[in-house]
């Protein structure tokens, strides 16, 4: 039997032409593709011919283990996330349960070590980086990411690290901000940040960042709510430095600018 090889892959927002050539590559070459009915329906056009395995949202284990199992039979599996896979996605997963797998007496891949299945996790865009991109420059300086899903995480942690984030004066990346079962916690986000920052911070909105439904808001903390958020939205909220000019937002890095500098 042939050594079966995983590569775990960001596809980016979604779409082939924001797609890397190394995980267009990865994903031509593999027998099985694995990963979220929605996401791996993004790149479906890419897919004829081969095997699919996919599941619904919170059976990501599930999926990695499906994965990690047909790879150990020998074949090509490529496991799929939307961004990036190693920022809120299935890296640490797979690499988990390989560990898990290999501590045990008979792994699934046999006792020969040299059997495992070899795994290369393949970077592309990550959330952040693509609706930066359609807001302007939010991100130039130091920034903080917070996930506002406790599915996973304390919602007293999360808090934790809003209210250490927003002292800081990082700008705020807020992943996962509202699911149909957690409509309350980005209110309770945009309180948090309130206690440290003016209700005229600018915050870029942007849902579903360059796919067919995309749209992109500039708004405010104080005004921030009155937008429709969803958990396809990822919200970026200002420091104290950051501006709006015309439809951009900016956040400073620092530089001096003269009127020489701009010749």
């Amino acid at each position: 039997m042939k050594k079966g090889k995983i590569f775990v892959v960001g596809t980016g927002p979604g779409k082939r032409q924001h797609m890397t050539t190394e995980a267009q590559k990865a994903i031509l070459e593999s027998d099985v593709i694995v990963g979220y009915g929605i996401y791996v329906d993004l790149i479906r056009d890419m897919l004829t011919g081969k095997e699919l395995v996919t599941t619904g949202m919170t059976h990501e284990a599930k999926r990695c283990a499906a994965g990690i199992e047909l790879a150990s039979r020998g074949k090509v599996v490529s496991i799929v996330s939307s961004g990036d896979p190693g920022v809120y996605a299935m890296a640490g997963l797979v690499l988990e349960l390989m560990k898990q797998y290999s501590l045990e007496t008979e792994p699934l891949w046999g006792t020969d070590i040299r059997n495992r299945p070899d795994v290369k996790i393949i970077s592309g865009v990550p959330a952040h980086c693509s609706c930066a991109s359609l807001l302007g420059a939010p991100l130039m300086h130091d920034f903080a990411a917070i996930s506002l899903s406790d599915r996973l995480t304390p919602w007293e942690l999360i808090e934790k690290r809003l209210h250490n984030a927003s002292d800081a004066d990082f700008v705020i990346v807020i992943y996962n901000p509202k699911s149909k079962g957690r409509t309350h916690h980005i209110n309770k986000a945009r309180d948090i940040m309130l206690k440290y920052r003016k209700h005229d911070t600018p915050v870029g909105i942007v849902k579903a960042a360059m796919r067919d439904d995309e749209t992109v808001t500039l708004t405010t903390l104080g005004d921030m709510l009155s937008h429709e958020i969803d958990m396809q939205t990822t919200v970026i909220v200002g420091n104290s430095q950051t501006f709006c000019w015309e439809n951009w937002m900016v956040t400073p890095r620092g530089y001096k600018i003269t009127p020489q500098a701009a010749v």
